[in-house]
C-alpha cells in the first residue's frame, strides 16, 4: 500500500506492508534502484530484522513500529555517522511528546524509559568510490503491550505497557518523521550536532554515570561526560584523560544487566 498523505519529504511517500524481511534491506534495494530522498519502508512484522553488529531484531507479530527512511544527504561520507544520533533524538522528542513518558537515549542508537529498551536505531550507507550514495535509518518501536522473551524480559518494555494507553502507531510514525525532518534540516545546516548537543545531553542516560568501552583495542571503564558535536561520546577515565568514542559497545551501570 502507498499512503502519499503525508506532506513532508519525510514520508511524503510511504511504503506500508504487513511483511517485509527487512525494512532496511527493503530500503536499500530501493536506494539501489534509484528510489527518492525521504521514502518510508514500515512493515507490521520483519522476517528478518536487524540490529548492531550483525545481531538479529526480533520483530515481535503485535502493534510494534517497524520502519526505515531512505536518504541522500548531500554530506561527505564521514559525516553520516551523525545520523543515527538524529534519528535518536527525533524519536526521543517524538516519545515524549506523544507519550508523556520521560524517553531518554543510551548512546548511540537506544531509547530508553524507565531503564528498559523501547526502541533501537539501525543506520547503513552505501557509498561509490569515497562518495556517499544514500543512507538508511531504520527504527524499530517497541509500541504494544506484550510478553518478551526471557533473555531479554528485564532489559526490554514498550510504550503501552509503561503509559497504560492505546497508542496509535501511525501518528506515533508521523511525529518522529516531523521530528526527525526538522533536525535533519538542522544537520545539513551546520553539519554537526552543535545544535541539539544540550538537550541530547541531558536526555543521555550515560551521562555523567559509570560505563564499560569496548572497543577492538580493548577495554576500559570511565565516567560518560556527554557527546561531541560530530556525535563522539566523550569518556572520562580513572586517570583524568577524556576518551573520544566514535563506535564500540557501551555498557551503562545499572542498565541492561551491567552492574
Amino acid at each position: 500500500m502507498v499512503n502519499k498523505d503525508m506532506p513532508l519529504w519525510a514520508g511524503k511517500t510511504i511504503l506500508h506492508e504487513k511483511q517485509m524481511d527487512s525494512t532496511n534491506e527493503e530500503a536499500k534495494r530501493a536506494g539501489n534502484a534509484g528510489a527518492e530522498h525521504g521514502v518510508v519502508f514500515w512493515a507490521d512484522v520483519q522476517t528478518s530484522g536487524k540490529g548492531r553488529r550483525g545481531r538479529s531484531w526480533y520483530s515481535h507479530e503485535t502493534d510494534n513500529l517497524y520502519f526505515t527512511i531512505l536518504l541522500r544527504p548531500p554530506v561527505a561520507s564521514d559525516k553520516a555517522s551523525m545520523l543515527t544520533l538524529v534519528m535518536a533524538y527525533a524519536v526521543t522528542v517524538a516519545v515524549r511528546e506523544f507519550t508523556g513518558l520521560e524517553a531518554q537515549i543510551k548512546w548511540p542508537n537506544d531509547i530508553v524509559v524507565a531503564g528498559k529498551k523501547i526502541c533501537g536505531i539501525l543506520s547503513e550507507m552505501k557509498l561509490t568510490d569515497t562518495r556517499l550514495d544514500y543512507c538508511v535509518a531504520g527504527v524499530g518501536v517497541n509500541v504494544g503491550k506484550q510478553e518478551f522473551a526471557e533473555d531479554i524480559r528485564d532489559k526490554a518494555t514498550s510504550l503501552e505497557g509503561q503509559c497504560g494507553i492505546k497508542i496509535d502507531r501511525e501518528g506515533l510514525l508521523r511525529a518522529i518523521l516531523g521530528h526527525f525532518e526538522r533536525a535533519y534540516e538542522e544537520f545539513l545546516h551546520y553539519e554537526d550536532l552543535s545544535f541539539l548537543r544540550e538537550e541530547y545531553n541531558e536526555w543521555l542516560v550515560n551521562q555523567n554515570r559509570q560505563v564499560r568501552v569496548l572497543e577492538p583495542q580493548g577495554e576500559y571503564e570511565g565516567v560518560a561526560k556527554g557527546i561531541t558535536t560530530t556525535g563522539e561520546l566523550l569518556v572520562e577515565c580513572g586517570d583524568g584523560q577524556v576518551q573520544k568514542v566514535y563506535a564500540g559497545e557501551v555498557s551503562v551501570r545499572g542498565l541492561y544487566g551491567y552492574v
